[in-house]
């Protein structure tokens, strides 16, 4: 099915495995339960289409501009999805341990509640996406765009935010255990009652960062300078010899 073009196709429940849809053109269709294990998607143009609890692990949707489909619930694991382009598409749910996402375009994505445990994110474009609740243990983010997005609740133990721009972000909440923010940028970002056990915060810019609440008691590389321009609040646990500074109007 290479270079076809499918228009309100009912493909639910169906076995493709491996099956060859590279620039295929998916539109209205529905593939919701199907098993896609090891299908070839890459190139494709998926619209308005549902894989809602579909099996594609180790599918290849490498290049594929994906708008308002439906993956909530699927098994993704050890996907390819780099370089892709996706809008209003919704992962929430979903199974995406090991999938590969580098240098992703994500816009209005949501990942809430999926797990993305050890995921590869590096160099994304995901401003404003939604990963809240997700499991994002291990997952690397190194040089992604991550402004504005939403990680409360989120459980990114030991993931790798390097380099990543996370200004405005949401760490609310969240379990950020050995992470790295090394470098980092979170400029604004509230990491309000969120757990930093032995994160690595190394030259990140915590400018007016809301800190209420967050524990940071043992996190790794924290200056003064960086506390005091971030903005601390009620319940801020910092290293020993750390002094907290609030600021006027951030909580």
């Amino acid at each position: 099915m290479s270079n076809a073009r499918i228009t309100g196709a009912n493909f639910s429940g169906a076995n493709l495995t491996g099956a060859s849809l590279r620039d295929a053109r998916l539109f209205a269709s529905n593939f919701t339960g199907a098993n896609l294990t090891k299908a070839d998607l890459r190139d494709s143009t998926i619209s308005g289409t549902s894989f809602a609890g579909a099996n594609l692990t180790s599918a290849l949707l490498t290049s594929t501009n994906a708008m308002g489909v439906t993956f909530s619930g699927a098994t993704l694991s050890l996907a390819d999805f780099s370089d892709a382009k996706t809008s209003g598409t919704a992962f929430r749910g979903a199974t995406m341990i090991g999938t590969v996402l580098r240098s992703a375009t994500l816009r209005g994505v949501s990942f809430e509640r999926a797990d993305l445990s050890r995921a590869q994110l590096r160099d994304i474009s995901a401003a404003g996406a939604n990963f809240s609740g997700a499991r994002l243990v291990d997952a690397g983010f190194r040089s992604a765009d991550l402004r504005g997005a939403a990680f409360s609740r989120a459980d990114a133990s030991g993931a790798n935010f390097r380099d990543a721009k996370l200004e405005s972000a949401s760490l609310t909440g969240g379990e950020f255990a050995r992470a790295s923010f090394r470098s980092a940028d979170l400029t604004g970002a509230s990491l309000a009652n969120a757990r930093f056990e032995g994160a690595d915060f190394h030259d990140t810019d915590l400018s007016r960062a809301a800190l209420a609440g967050a524990d940071l008691s043992n996190a790794l590389g924290l200056t003064q300078n960086q506390i005091d321009d971030a903005c601390s609040g009620p319940g801020t646990r910092l290293p020993r010899g750390l002094v907290p500074r609030t600021c006027r109007g951030i909580r």
